[in-house]
């Protein structure tokens, strides 16, 4: 889950999973797996770096794994 911002100033939280794509047109609206779409004051690079953030909080074993091969 990532915390977002709509234009109204409201914050609120993304299942991130539900992230079909993102634009910026030039607002930013992330269309999701369901059809809907939410327009958002982060750009395209602060959403994914959350999205980001996020699967690395939930996922640690993964880059353990990365970095172990290298």
């Amino acid at each position: 889950m990532i915390k977002l911002t709509k234009l109204n100033g409201k914050t609120f939280v993304l299942n991130s999973e539900l992230i079909e794509f993102i634009e910026e047109t030039p607002d930013t609206i992330i269309s999701t797996t369901s059809g809907k779409k939410i327009v958002v004051v982060e750009t395209i690079d602060q959403v994914v770096e959350k999205v980001l953030q996020y699967k690395r909080k939930i996922y640690p074993f993964k880059e353990l794994l990365i970095n172990q091969d290298h």
